[in-house]
């Protein structure tokens, strides 16, 4: 049998090659680098048993309609999979797979950190201070951060991303460290002397909190104006997870009266906008004391290559008649 594969936009060679390589498999890749604009995407899935897609393509009944009966499968070329109507694939027994891989998981607890960094000593300040020419000597007073060294670290969220951060913090900074999630993690506990804590203890307690929860209907706007007024004025809120986990306009507002002390964002609510309303966007772009990065926290050229890997190793069990290694259940 011969299955004809779409793929949303494309992704790196490394998942590609196999694919191209494979006798049953009819590849088709949308030409230009950008994201598929819905009318192309609903035209060009017609007819094809699998879908690879990305992030960025809402996958709905709409496109199951359009791609017709014979779809089997949609390969996500993503860690996350909310682009994705679940429980329609499910009645269609579609098959949905999404690419979790241990190199994914190292870089985005590394981009956390990094931001985690940037935070704490002022370094996109540091940056344009010497390009704009304004430094002439050294000041003891000048683009003052803090330390990370023996400060509270307070994780939402600790699988592999979350604990990722916790063993880097701790075992290179020896910050103290507290988590909440929806169960203890007495590994965590065990490594790293880390602390369970509700919600709102751990945003009382936390010089930097961090979130690593996937996106759910529990985890929407989970941090919103109650929880930030919890946060010291001196605390940084870090979001690598999902934009729509904070609450976008509350944490502007949080940060013009300066309730926090910044924030490090690589995710957002409306996406791609850096912000739901444009005097938001305006005001972020303003501030010094926010790093913003463009949903990069896994763009490493070794995680991209695992997530692509990982998307043709299912697709390719797929078609062999087995059971997708990382099939969403």
């Amino acid at each position: 049998m011969m299955y004809k594969i779409f793929c949303t936009r494309a992704i790196t060679e490394a998942g590609l090659k196999p694919l191209r390589a494979n006798k049953h498999i009819d590849l088709e890749i949308y030409e230009r680098d950008q994201v598929i604009p819905r009318k192309e995407l609903l035209k060009r899935v017609k007819g094809k048993d699998i879908i690879l897609s990305l992030l960025t393509d809402k996958i709905d009944k709409d496109v199951m309609d359009a791609a017709g009966p014979q779809l089997k499968m949609i390969a996500n070329y993503a860690v996350g999979f909310d682009n994705i109507d679940l429980k329609e694939a499910a009645r269609r027994k579609i098959i949905v797979t999404n690419t979790p891989h241990e190199r994914v998981n190292e870089s985005v607890a590394e981009h956390t950190v990094a931001l985690i960094f940037a935070l704490s000593h002022r370094l996109l300040e540091a940056d344009a201070f010497m390009r704009a020419g304004k430094y002439h000597a050294w000041n003891p007073h000048l683009l003052l951060g803090s330390d990370l060294v023996h400060k509270t670290i307070g994780i939402i969220g600790t699988g592999r991303i979350g604990s990722g951060v916790v063993k880097r913090l701790y075992d290179g900074f020896k910050m103290k460290v507290i988590y909440t999630d929806v169960a203890r993690n007495k590994d965590l506990e065990a490594a790293t002397g880390a602390k369970f804590r509700k919600l709102d203890a751990l945003l009382k307690e936390s010089d930097y909190v961090s979130l690593h929860v996937p996106l759910l209907k529990s985890t929407h706007h989970l941090i919103s104006t109650k929880q930030l007024n919890l946060m010291k004025p001196t605390a940084f809120l870090i979001n690598t997870a999902r934009g729509p986990v904070v609450d976008e306009k509350a944490l502007v507002e949080a940060l013009r009266e300066k309730k926090i002390a910044g924030a490090g964002i690589d995710v957002y609510e409306c996406e791609p906008l850096i912000a739901c309303n444009p005097r938001d966007i305006k005001d972020l772009r303003k501030m010094k004391n926010v790093v913003l990065t463009p949903h990069t926290a896994s763009a490493t050229i070794e995680a991209r290559d695992a997530m692509s890997e990982t998307a043709a190793k299912n697709i390719l069990a797929m078609i062999r008649g087995k059971v997708p290694p990382n099939a969403v259940k």
